[in-house]
This record gives structure tokens, C-alpha cells and sequence, in this order.
């Protein structure tokens, strides 16, 4: 059975959804708070964790930004009473891999469950492609190793950033699509949540931006997308600055605007 880690204070919730996940193939730990959560994922190794937003001592946001900030790499998925856009923005950019609002059917957390997991099956499993190690800057991203190092030193990077960074590292100098992004990084059975790329590449660029705010890599497409830049002295590198920095103005008029410094 799939081991999974729950971490919910509603103790009728946590025997609803143990009871029901059970019967779908999972072996359902459960937790009522974070104060034993580090204790159980060293001791279980659970394959993923589900984390509700509201809880008492360290929330949910708090538990997995120091996941995170620590290296853990497990999927997390979120839950939480308040489904409002921004609490969903706020928790992508803490880590999470996904997002549930309160109340949900339980087959829609089985569902979101397997799909985070399918994801990470199929990044694991799928072969390195050719010319497996891309380096720009003081970066080298492994996709062999699955591993992003700078002067010898690995930044661990959840499922879903590895996807995103792959994704636009392997189209360097070509504008993708946010829907394109999204469905590399999530597949096509996923719900789309309109920021959930923007905040990844908030996050990306916070991680190998000099200056986040006036990014040299991970560019914004007018009305497109964004495009990985790739270090001077190549064709897709002239092709994809020419793309980030000339709007047209069908582009202009047809979105919102869209800078380098947001996200």
C-alpha cells in the first residue's frame, strides 16, 4: 500500500479520510499537530503528506516552509477551510505541491493523491535526456541525478520545480505557454489553477536569480509565457532576450501586463 502522513486537528476528519483513503489503497497515517511530524517522517517514511493549514502551534504554511527550507522533498498537499486564491498562492510558495479547500469529497483528495504521486513515478522513471547536464551560470541542473548544485553544493527542489526547470531548460530560448508549462509539470489530468505556474517561477527565481526582481534567466513573455535565457554567445539565447523584451501589441492588448518583477 501507498504510505501517506495526515496531519489534520479535526479527529472525526482524520477517521473519516483514514477510513476512506484505506479502502483506496493507502496506509494512512495520522497526525492531530506537527509537534511528532518530523519524529514520523523519519520513522515511517511516509510517500507523501497532507497538511491542513489550521492548526494549532506551527500551522500548516509555518510546517512546510521549514520543510522545505530544510530540503525535504516529499510531496505536500494542502488543506484548508480558507479556498481563497491568495491562500492557495501563499501556500505554493511555501512548497506545497498542491491545494484542497475545505469541505471536499474525499474522492477528490484520493484523486489530487494520486495524481502528485503519478507525477513523481513518472519523473522518476522517466530516462535522462540527452545531453543530461545543463549549466548556466554558476548552475549545473543534473537531470540524470535529478540534482541542481552550485560550486558543489545540491539544492534539493521539489517535484513539481524539477518538472518546471526541466521543462523550460529543455525548450531554452522558445516562450512556453503557461498551459504547455502547466501540463509538463502536472499532466493533463490536473486542475488548473491560473497562478500555480507564476508562483513556481516566483520560487524559481528566488532560487537562481541574482536579482529576482530583474531576472537574466527564467524571463516573462508578453501575452505568453515565460522562456529560460540561455547564457550569452548562442542563437536561442539573441532569439529568446528578443521575445521577453519586445512586446506586440496585439500581446499588450490582450493581457494584463505582465514584468520580470512580479511573479
Amino acid at each position: 500500500m501507498k504510505k501517506i502522513l495526515l496531519v489534520d486537528d479535526d479527529p472525526e476528519l482524520r477517521q473519516l479520510l483514514a477510513t476512506y483513503l484505506g479502502r483506496h489503497g493507502f496506509d494512512t497515517l495520522l497526525l492531530p499537530d506537527t509537534r511528532q511530524l518530523d519524529a514520523f517522517l523519519e520513522r515511517f517514511q511516509p510517500q507523501l503528506i497532507v497538511l491542513d493549514l489550521m492548526l494549532p502551534g506551527e500551522d500548516g504554511l509555518a510546517a512546510c516552509r521549514r520543510l522545505r527550507a530544510r530540503g525535504e522533498t516529499r510531496p505536500i498537499i494542502m488543506l484548508t477551510a480558507r479556498d481563497e486564491p491568495v491562500d492557495r498562492v501563499i501556500g505554493l510558495e511555501m512548497g506545497a505541491d498542491d491545494y484542497v479547500g475545505k469541505p471536499f469529497d474525499p474522492r477528490e483528495l484520493a484523486a489530487r493523491i494520486d495524481a502528485v504521486l503519478r507525477r513523481g513515478a513518472r519523473d522518476a522513471a522517466m530516462p535522462p535526456a540527452p545531453g543530461g547536464v545543463s549549466r548556466f551560470g554558476d548552475w549545473e541542473f543534473d537531470r540524470a541525478a535529478r540534482q541542481l548544485t552550485r560550486a558543489g553544493e545540491t539544492v534539493d527542489l521539489p517535484g513539481y520545480d524539477f518538472a518546471l526547470l526541466n521543462a523550460l531548460l529543455g525548450n531554452a530560448g522558445q516562450p512556453m505557454k503557461r498551459e504547455r508549462l502547466f501540463e509538463l509539470t502536472r499532466g493533463e489530468e490536473s486542475e488548473s489553477f491560473d497562478r500555480a505556474i507564476d508562483v513556481q517561477i516566483h520560487r524559481l527565481r528566488r532560487l537562481i536569480e541574482a536579482d529576482p526582481a530583474h531576472p537574466r534567466y527564467l524571463k516573462t513573455v508578453w501575452g505568453v509565457g515565460y522562456v529560460f535565457v540561455p547564457d550569452a554567445g548562442s542563437a536561442a539565447s539573441a532569439a529568446a532576450s528578443a521575445s521577453a523584451s519586445a512586446p506586440t501589441p496585439s500581446d499588450a492588448s490582450a493581457s494584463t501586463p505582465d514584468s520580470d518583477d512580479g511573479p
